[in-house]
């Protein structure tokens, strides 16, 4: 892997303005009109919410990651993709580098919702 550069410091208050939470995947759905969007559905214990992830193709089994739990960045402004509204962002590692992605996740179980920071 070729290490990239690290990009330009950003101010703490900027990285105070993403709201960073730990969800539960309950449901992993195939996209359509999509060749590389599932659709996931999160449970952040309050709520829930439909969340796009381009992992179709970077997972032999997109659905093994049912009932994991893993972090989100949840104050995106929503977006619509393939005919549907994503809610917000996965956070997964690897993907940018060339690398066969994969979650970024709590260290232990925490509540729905918790959030990082």
């Amino acid at each position: 892997m070729t290490r990239a550069p690290i990009k330009e410091p950003i101010a703490f208050e900027d990285f105070e303005k993403l709201d960073i939470r730990a969800g539960t995947i309950t449901s992993v759905r195939e996209v359509a009109n999509s060749n590389k969007l599932m659709k996931l559905v999160v449970d952040f214990g309050d709520h829930t919410r439909s969340i796009l992830a381009g992992i179709k193709k970077e997972r032999a089994n997109p659905q093994e990651i049912e009932g994991k739990q893993a972090l989100f960045l949840l104050n995106l402004a929503d977006r619509k993709m393939a005919g549907e509204i994503s809610q917000g962002m996965l956070f997964d590692i690897g993907y940018a580098d060339g690398l066969t992605p994969c979650l970024l996740v709590p260290e232990m179980p925490v509540p729905d919702g918790a959030r990082a920071g």
